[in-house]
């Protein structure tokens, strides 16, 4: 058992000012991982002054951009050494299997790697060409750090969220505090090591694990410049009404009920091998999945075949065991809602192809879901609809491939989505039709050189790449005469 009794703030461990520690518990098994501090709003108080202070007055938003880039390298490069530690810690957390936080380590090199790249490639200060000749004037841009962020991430898959808003922000010369899921408190205080390790200068990060409350309490702070949240879209919208009130920086990366469309054409053996990956990674617990699949009506039940067979083939187990392929649900309470989506597939009339609402056999103490298909499924049902976020799918029939967009398109959301099938042309051009921020062709990976985030409910912003590093910079504008 690990205990964890003190906070990561401003770049030191302080005792919290609440000394109870909260009891992380195995969703596999209920057994005890630890015991971690947690922050109340005193703390939040204090990290936020730490950043105020290390923004305002510290070295780091002066530092060369160069010098920044390096602290990020080697705290990359800690965390590569540690790559095993870290997601077993995950896997011992989330219940997310070990194929699947092992796998992410590689990609978390690639998404930092893009976020340098960025950096390297950016004119940090540049000056403009004028449109028109004859003026008498320069126009130099400069691109600037936008102060103290909070970044807010959830417990699905925490060391990318938090990369993912980190990486940028501190390569701008920001300063952050970083609020994570009290689930996840055993895994991030590693990550506060590798910084702590790397060497950041006083006041530039704290990480913080706390509740909700904590969290609103930190995203309303005054001296917070941007707000940077990953979670539902229900505390999405709450975080925008505070930004907006205070006129707050803010980039939202929300929820997700994915689409994908299979053409006709398509290769089912190659399709139900991309959607085990693509639809049920992570225990289904991922915002990105595409768990609305839309099929041809002329291959409907050939789909649905295929599918089951997918489905009944993936073990549910022991996230550490080397062939589970999905693991518990994080928490009790995830678990029930899981299930109890499962049992309103059936009473809004979904055939229950395989799955269901009774927990695995032999895993009763854990926080298990038995992996779960519906079929004759309704695009205006709740099912369709709603994100799970768990391993349930549904199979939605169309006529065309228009009828396909348009069942594609209709939906709050609009994060992600995938289409299948053998010919390219086709594939490029039902994308382009798709209202979705993310579209991958017959199973091909994300690139975290281009922009990621959602239409519509699914968020306001960017994350990866040049786009995601320019969501923490200020623009300004400086005329000179020449």
């Amino acid at each position: 058992m690990i205990v964890r009794d003190k906070l990561y703030i401003g770049g030191s461990w302080v005792a919290p000012s609440e000394p109870d520690l909260l009891e992380i518990r195995s969703p596999h098994d209920r057994s005890l991982l630890g015991r971690v501090a947690q922050a109340a709003d005193a703390d939040v108080d204090a990290a936020v002054a730490a950043a105020r202070e290390a923004f305002d007055n510290g070295p780091w938003p002066r530092t060369e951009p160069k010098e920044r880039q390096e602290v990020i390298r080697r705290v990359n490069e800690l965390r590569e050494a540690r790559a095993d530690e870290i997601a077993a810690a995950i896997s011992a957390e989330n219940g997310s299997a070990g194929w699947f936080t092992r796998a992410g380590q590689p990609f978390l090199t690639r998404q930092v790697d893009a976020y340098l790249k960025a950096a390297e490639e950016l004119g940090w200060e540049e000056v403009l060409r004028p449109s028109d000749p004859s003026v008498a004037f320069d126009t130099v841009v400069r691109r600037e750090p936008i102060g103290v962020v909070a970044a807010v991430i959830p417990w699905n898959s925490p060391f990318s969220a938090a990369t993912a808003k980190l990486t940028p922000a501190l390569l701008a010369g920001n300063t952050v505090v970083l609020k994570v899921s009290p689930e996840n408190s055993l895994s991030m205080m590693l990550l506060a090591d590798l910084f702590h390790e790397a060497g950041l200068p006083e006041g530039v990060l704290s990480i913080l694990p706390a509740d909700r409350e904590t969290s609103e309490h930190l995203v309303s702070h005054p001296d917070v410049d941007k707000i940077a949240f990953t979670g539902s879209t229900r505390a999405g919208r709450r975080i925008a009404s505070i930004a907006g009130e205070q006129l707050k920086r803010v980039s939202l990366e929300l929820g997700g009920k994915s689409a994908a469309v299979i053409l006709d054409d398509a290769d089912l053996s190659a399709v139900t091998q991309g959607l085990r990956f693509g639809s049920l990674a992570n225990n289904g617990e991922a915002c990105i999945l595409q768990t609305r699949i839309l099929a041809p009506r002329s291959r409907y039940e050939e789909v649905v075949a295929a599918l089951k067979e997918m489905v009944e083939s993936l073990k549910v187990g022991d996230p550490s065991e080397p062939d589970t392929f999905i693991g518990p649900m994080i928490r009790r309470d995830q678990q029930q809602r899981v299930i109890d989506y499962i049992r309103l597939g059936i009473e809004e009339g979904a055939r229950l192809v395989t799955g269901g609402p009774e927990v695995p056999a032999g895993l009763e103490e854990g926080n298990y879901v038995t992996p779960t298909l519906f079929a004759d499924v309704d695009n205006g049902m709740r099912i369709a609809q709603e994100e799970i976020f768990g391993p349930v799918l549904v199979v939605i029939a169309y006529d065309d491939e228009d009828d396909a967009v348009r069942i594609a398109n209709a939906s709050d959301y609009g994060l992600s989505g995938g289409v299948w099938t053998a010919s390219p042309e086709r594939a490029l051009a039902v994308a382009r039709r798709l209202r979705t921020g993310t579209v991958t062709l017959n199973g091909s990976p994300m690139s975290f050189d281009g922009p990621f985030g959602g239409y519509k409910a699914s968020g306001i912003g960017r994350e990866y790449g040049s786009v995601g590093l320019s969501g923490y910079l200020e623009y300004k504008t400086i005329t000179r005469h020449r």
